[in-house]
C-alpha cells in the first residue's frame, strides 16, 4: 500500500537505486497514469496506465476502432529542478515552462519544431476513443480538434453519463476519455487538436501559449501510414480565452456517474467527519539578512491549507506511525477548520502570512467524510486542483463565493455526482466532495 508520494508513505528512490512495485488491480477500468513523485521530476517520469475491461464486459458505450492515448505535458528549455530549487531559495514563483507538448512533441506553433508534431491518422467514419491525460505540471488545458465534437464517457477511470462537446477542460492529474468520430468522407483537409492554459491569478505569469497535434486522414487507397499532405488545408479551433471560469464552470457541471445498477454512484448519503479547509496562497518572512521575490522583497510565497504550509518530513509518515516514533516527526492537529475566519473571498486580509508544519488529520477507518474546499483571494483567486491519494471521491458541489454551511448542502448532488480522484477548486469559490475512508494508509 505504499503510493509514492516522498516522505509520506515512504521514502524515496535514492540515485542508483531501484524500486520493485508489485500490486494489484481491483474493481477498476480506465485510463489512469503513473509519474515521479518528488520535487519536479514528474516534468517527464510520467505515462500513461491503461485498464481495459474484463473479458466478455463490454463499455457501456459503442466500441470504438481505436484507441489513442494522448498525454498533455509541459517542457521547460532549463533543467526543471535548477527551476523549482530557485524559486524555492527566491522565495518567488517558479519560472514559467517554454512549452506544453502531445505524446512528447511540441508541435508546429513553436519556432523550430514543426518535425515534433503528434499526427493522428484516422480513417472516415471511424470512431477512435482519445484517451487523454493532463500530465503538466502547473496548467489546466483545455483540449479541442478542429471541426469535430468530442463525447466525454469517462473521467480519472470512471464512466459518466456520455455528453458532448467541442472542448473540454483538463486539469493536471486528470483523465478524460472521449470519443471522436471521423467525417464520413475523405474531407481533403487536415484539422489541428490543440491544447491551452486556463489561468485565472493576477497578478501572475503563466506559459500562455498553444500546443498543437494534427489529425489527418487516410486517402481512399492509399497506405495507413503514407507521407502527410501540407497542401491541404489545416483548419484549426477556436479555444475559450485563458481566463473563461464561464466554459469551465459550465463543462465541469456536465458530468455526471452513470448511476445504473451496473455501475452504481455508491455516494455516502451520511457524513459522519465534516471539515472545511481553506486553500491558496499565503507568504513567509524572508530569512534574516536575505532579500526574496515573493509578493515583497521580505516575504515569499507559500502554499497551505487552513492556513498551514506543509514542511516534509525526514522520516516516512508511516514508518514514523508504525514504529510509534512520532515525536518531532509530525503532529495529528491538522486544523479541521479554519483557526481564523474571514471573507474568504473579499478582500485580502492584512496579515498574509501562514505557519510551517507537518500536521496530520487522522480518520477513523470507514468513516463517511466530507470535505468542503474553499478558494482563497489572499493573493488573488486561483484555481486549485487537488489530488487525493488512495481514494476517488465524489463531488457533491460547488460553487462561487464562501461556502455557506447552512443553505449550500441543501443543493448538493447526491444522486449521481460525478466519481473521479482529482477536482478543481474554482478560482474564487469551493467544491464539496464525499467519500469514505476505507484504504489505510497515509
Amino acid at each position: 500500500w505504499a503510493d509514492g508520494p516522498a516522505y509520506v508513505t515512504q521514502c524515496p528512490i535514492q540515485t542508483g537505486q531501484s524500486y520493485v512495485y508489485d500490486f494489484t488491480v481491483t474493481g477498476q477500468r480506465g485510463t489512469l497514469w503513473w509519474h515521479a513523485h518528488i520535487s519536479w521530476l514528474r516534468a517527464t517520469v510520467y505515462g500513461a496506465i491503461v485498464i481495459l475491461p474484463k473479458h466478455g464486459v463490454p463499455y457501456p458505450f459503442p466500441p470504438p476502432h481505436e484507441e489513442v492515448p494522448v498525454v498533455l505535458g509541459e517542457w521547460w528549455r532549463a533543467d526543471t529542478e535548477a527551476v523549482v530549487r530557485q524559486a524555492l531559495r527566491t522565495g518567488g514563483a517558479p519560472n514559467i515552462s517554454d512549452a506544453f507538448t502531445i505524446n512528447g512533441l511540441p508541435g508546429p506553433l513553436y519556432n523550430c519544431s514543426a518535425k515534433d508534431t503528434f499526427k493522428l491518422k484516422v480513417e472516415p467514419g471511424k470512431t477512435y476513443m482519445l484517451r487523454l491525460v493532463n500530465a503538466a505540471l502547473n496548467d489546466e488545458l483545455f483540449f479541442s480538434v478542429a471541426n469535430h465534437t468530442l463525447t466525454v464517457v469517462e473521467v480519472d477511470a470512471v464512466y459518466v453519463k456520455p455528453f458532448t462537446v467541442k472542448t473540454l477542460i483538463i486539469s493536471p492529474g486528470q483523465t478524460t476519455n472521449v470519443l471522436l468520430t471521423a467525417k464520413p468522407f475523405y474531407p481533403k483537409a487536415n484539422f489541428y487538436m490543440l491544447a491551452a492554459p486556463y489561468s485565472t491569478i493576477r497578478p501572475g505569469t503563466f506559459d500562455n501559449t498553444t500546443v498543437a497535434g494534427i489529425l489527418e486522414y487516410q486517402k481512399p487507397g492509399s497506405p495507413s501510414m503514407s507521407s502527410f499532405d501540407k497542401d491541404l488545408p489545416l483548419f484549426k479551433p477556436v479555444l475559450p480565452r485563458f481566463n473563461d471560469t464561464g466554459f469551465v464552470t459550465n463543462f465541469t457541471s456536465k458530468l455526471r456517474s452513470l448511476a445504473t445498477p451496473q455501475y452504481p454512484a455508491a455516494v455516502p448519503r451520511s457524513v459522519d467527519k465534516r471539515f472545511f479547509f481553506t486553500v491558496g496562497l499565503g507568504t513567509l518572512p524572508c530569512p534574516a539578512n536575505t532579500t526574496c521575490q515573493g509578493p515583497t522583497n521580505k516575504t515569499q510565497f507559500a502554499a497551505a491549507m487552513n492556513n498551514v504550509s506543509l514542511v516534509l518530513p525526514s522520516t516516512a509518515l508511516l514508518q514514523s506511525h508504525f514504529t510509534g516514533v512520532s515525536r518531532g516527526v509530525y503532529g495529528s492537529n491538522f486544523p479541521v477548520t479554519p483557526l481564523l475566519k474571514f471573507n474568504y473571498t473579499g478582500a485580502p486580509p492584512n496579515n498574509t502570512n501562514v505557519a510551517k508544519g507537518t500536521k496530520l488529520l487522522v480518520l477513523p477507518f470507514n468513516a463517511s467524510v466530507e470535505l468542503v474546499m474553499q478558494d482563497t483571494s489572499i493573493l488573488g483567486f486561483e484555481s486549485h486542483p487537488l489530488h487525493l491519494h488512495g481514494f476517488n471521491f465524489f463531488v457533491v458541489g460547488q460553487g462561487f463565493g464562501n461556502y455557506d454551511a447552512v443553505n449550500d448542502p441543501a443543493k448538493f448532488n447526491l444522486v449521481d455526482p460525478v466519481e473521479r480522484n482529482t477536482v478543481g477548486v474554482p478560482a474564487g469559490g469551493w467544491v464539496a466532495i464525499r467519500f469514505l475512508a476505507d484504504n489505510p494508509g497515509t
